[in-house]
């Protein structure tokens, strides 16, 4: 597909700090106008972090998947708790702050749900072990989120007409579902691997539930060793990582030239050293150059990002970093503009 942004943009990840949703609009409608994303505030508590807003919205399909607080973080629970009514009310104010304060002629819009992967690898059954354990959970996990997420699609777009919207799905877990590193309720093993047919299975229903809504669809994974092969074969149109940790770089070069996009995060999530735009720049450029990528057309699919979301940042080293996502963007669009004029 072709993809929708302009050439070398930014975006952010989802999660800021604080507690105010209109605040948070405005920064990112005054940092990212180009690129809006729907903010994720998870310091208001359980509800509005990644993984209960995402149960919120599936709670909308069906009221046996709600899920409600432990001690140890979140387990599966029918009826309508306050939690998930919580959880709605905070999603609804978060895109009210979206509408108020997009352009009417708003270009892009990200939303951010929780992948079947890491939602099945955080929230417990009833036993106390995880969703990981039931392959019919999980299969039912993922079908729920389908339909979830379309919902959640046309919600955004009867707000925001003519915007295109465009859905990551945040797989921190993925890696270790894979490789079989989640641990057991008792602590003292490991659920097994989840192989890659399964893997790849799961996110095909997501991804395709994103296209059948009219949007474009993604994976966001902040950890090392991100799947990309795994994701692009899943039908995403991109993919979001973190380059300053260990990625498998051919995987980042095949993706590349095969046109998928590529939300790059050069720029730390939580930090209070200073970033020189330059600074931010260099692992994209660096990388390319490794990879031997001059054609300006391939730079056309970069988005600089920050590594991970903001909610664990300073406000001021939040706008740091988005100002430095901005900087760097467009360093990496000159060099394109250079190349193309060389």
């Amino acid at each position: 597909m072709t993809l929708p942004w302009a050439a070398a943009t930014a975006t952010g990840i989802g999660s800021m700090p604080g507690t105010s949703a209109m605040e948070s609009a405005r920064i990112i409608a005054g940092e990212l106008p180009a690129f809006l994303h729907v903010v994720e505030l998870p310091a208001r508590g359980p509800g509005a972090d990644m993984v209960g807003r995402t149960m919120g919205l599936l709670h909308q399909v069906s009221i046996d998947l709600g899920v409600e607080t432990t001690p140890g973080g979140w387990r599966m629970a029918s009826g309508d708790g306050k939690t998930m009514r919580r959880a709605h009310s905070w999603l609804n104010e978060d895109l009210d702050a979206l509408q108020e304060t997009a352009s009417e002629t708003a270009g892009l819009v990200k939303l951010q749900v929780v992948g079947p992967w890491t939602l099945a690898a955080s929230i417990e059954l009833m036993s106390g072990e995880r969703m990981l354990r039931d392959p019919g959970a999980c299969r039912d996990l993922a079908d729920g989120l389908g339909a979830a997420v379309a919902l959640h699609i046309a919600d955004v777009q009867r707000r925001i007409p003519g915007a295109t919207v465009l859905v990551q799905c945040d797989e921190p877990a993925l890696p270790a579902v894979m490789a079989g590193h989640i641990g057991t309720a008792s602590g003292l093993s490991a659920y097994r691997a989840v192989d890659e047919p399964k893997a790849l299975a799961a996110l095909i229903v997501v991804m395709r539930a994103v296209k059948e809504a009219g949007a474009v669809a993604g994976v966001h994974c902040c950890g090392a060793h991100m799947p990309i092969d795994l994701i692009r074969r899943a039908g995403a149109d991109f993919a979001s990582l973190d380059l300053l940790v260990e990625q498998d770089q051919d995987e980042i070069g095949s993706a590349w030239e095969e046109g998928l996009g590529l939300l790059l995060g050069t720029v730390r999530a939580v930090s209070e050293d200073a970033c020189s735009d330059t600074q931010a720049a260099a692992p994209i450029l660096r990388i390319a150059s490794r990879l031997g990528i001059t054609d300006p057309a391939l730079f056309a699919q970069v988005v600089v990002t920050p590594t991970c979301g903001l909610a664990g940042a300073s406000p001021s080293w939040m706008r740091t970093a988005l100002e430095s996502c901005n900087a760097a963007a467009r360093i990496v669009r000159d060099d394109l503009t250079d190349e193309e004029r060389g």
